[in-house]
C-alpha cells in the first residue's frame, strides 16, 4: 500500500501556469483534486462500458477520487471500478472512497460486519487497500467503540488508510470525536447533502463541527438530483425515474427562482449552470471533496471545470441570497475563507 501524498492528479501533468486546487482530507496525507466521481449510477442507469469511459475521461481531466459504495449496484459498482483500476494499471493514482453498512448481506456496523464488508470490497475492488472508508448510515444498535475499534483493526492490518463518516448527525459525530479521544481511529470526513437547494443540513453544527475537528464535508447530491443540470425542465421528468422524481421535489417557485439566479451567473462567466452550482458549493466553509454524477463525457466536462471557475463576491452573493430559504437566517462565515 502506497502511504505517500498523492499530489499529481491521476498521472495527469498540469498545465505550468494552472493553480493548484488540490484539497486535502481531513488531517490525512490524501491531497487530491476538489471533486470526486460518484459511482452510485455505474451498472445502474449506466452500463459497464459507458461507465469506463466517464472514468477514463475524469482521470484524463486531472480527476483522482472515485466514490462508490458496496450496497451502489449490489456491489457492481464496485466491480467496474475495480475491473478499470486492474487494466489501466492506474491504483496508485487513485483514491477510492467506498462505503459500508447498507449491503444486505453485512448490514449494520457491527465489528463482524465491518471487518467481512471491507474484505468482500477490497475483493470486487480488486485491491488490497480502501483509501477512504465510509460508515453509510449510524447504527443506534452497536456501540461506537466497537465500530471504530473494528475500524483500527483494519487500519492496521493495511486495508484501509482513512475512515469517514456519512448520513452521521452532528451529535453522533461529536460521540465518535469524544471516543476517538482514547486512541481510536477519528472520522476525517463527512458526506452529507449539500446543495443550493439543501443548505439546512450541513450550516451551521455541522459545519462548525467540522472548522474544529479538521474534518472534510463532503458533500453530495450537489446538483439536487440534478435538477440544478440535465433534469431542470420538469415537465420532461419521467415519473419512473427515481432521480426525476426527487428532482422534480425541487421544481416549485424556490426552485424556479435559484435557476433563474444560476441562469444570469452562467451566462456571465459562459459557462453551463451545473458549473457555477458546484463552483458554489466548493466555496462554502470546510468542504473538502464534493461528488459529483454524471451519465455523459459532456456532463463530466461542465462539473469538472469547477474548480477551476472564480465566482465574484457579487455573484456569490446573488446566489446566497437566492438559495435561502424564507424566513432562514444563515451564518455569514460559511462561505470559504
Amino acid at each position: 500500500m502506497s502511504g505517500e501524498n498523492i499530489g499529481t492528479p491521476g498521472g495527469v501533468t498540469p498545465a505550468v501556469d494552472a493553480p493548484d486546487v488540490s484539497r486535502t482530507i481531513g488531517q490525512t496525507d490524501m491531497s487530491v483534486f476538489p471533486l470526486a466521481l460518484g459511482g452510485a449510477v455505474f451498472g445502474w442507469t449506466l452500463p459497464s462500458g459507458r461507465s469506463v469511459d466517464l472514468l477514463d475521461r475524469f482521470v484524463e481531466l486531472g480527476g483522482q477520487m472515485v466514490d462508490t459504495s458496496d450496497s451502489y449496484s449490489s456491489g457492481m459498482s464496485e466491480q467496474i471500478i475495480g475491473k478499470w483500476m486492474r487494466e489501466r494499471g492506474n491504483r496508485s493514482d487513485v483514491v477510492v472512497a467506498t462505503k459500508v453498512g447498507r449491503h444486505p448481506d453485512f448490514s449494520g456496523l457491527s465489528a463482524s460486519n465491518i471487518v467481512e464488508a471491507v474484505n468482500a470490497s477490497l475483493e470486487r475492488l480488486q485491491t488490497d487497500y480502501i483509501d477512504l472508508l465510509y460508515f453509510h448510515a449510524e447504527d443506534p444498535d452497536v456501540s461506537m467503540e466497537e465500530s471504530l475499534s473494528a475500524v483500527e483493526n483494519l487500519i492496521q492490518a493495511g486495508k484501509v488508510r482513512a475512515l469517514g463518516a456519512s448520513n452521521f448527525s452532528a451529535d453522533r459525530l461529536l460521540e465518535a470525536r469524544i471516543i476517538a479521544a482514547s486512541g481510536l481511529p477519528r472520522f476525517e470526513a463527512v458526506a452529507l447533502e449539500y446543495s443550493l437547494l439543501r443548505r439546512d443540513i450541513v450550516e451551521g453544527n455541522i459545519t462548525m463541527m467540522a472548522i474544529a475537528q479538521q474534518m472534510s464535508i463532503m458533500p453530495y447530491f450537489i446538483l439536487a438530483n440534478g435538477f440544478l443540470g440535465r433534469h431542470r425542465n420538469i415537465k420532461s421528468f419521467n415519473p419512473n425515474d427515481t432521480r426525476s422524481r426527487r428532482a422534480a421535489q425541487h421544481g416549485g417557485r424556490h426552485g424556479t427562482h435559484v435557476l433563474r439566479v444560476l441562469d444570469n451567473v452562467a451566462m456571465a462567466q459562459g459557462v453551463d449552470i451545473s458549473t457555477v452550482a458546484v463552483a458554489w458549493v466548493l466555496g462554502r466553509s470546510a468542504v473538502g471533496i464534493p461528488t459529483i454524477g454524471a451519465e455523459s463525457i459532456r456532463e463530466l466536462e461542465a462539473l469538472m471545470h469547477a474548480p477551476h471557475l472564480q465566482l465574484s463576491r457579487q455573484h456569490i452573493a446573488d446566489l446566497d441570497r437566492a438559495s435561502v430559504e424564507q424566513g432562514r437566517n444563515w451564518l455569514p462565515s460559511l462561505t470559504r475563507s
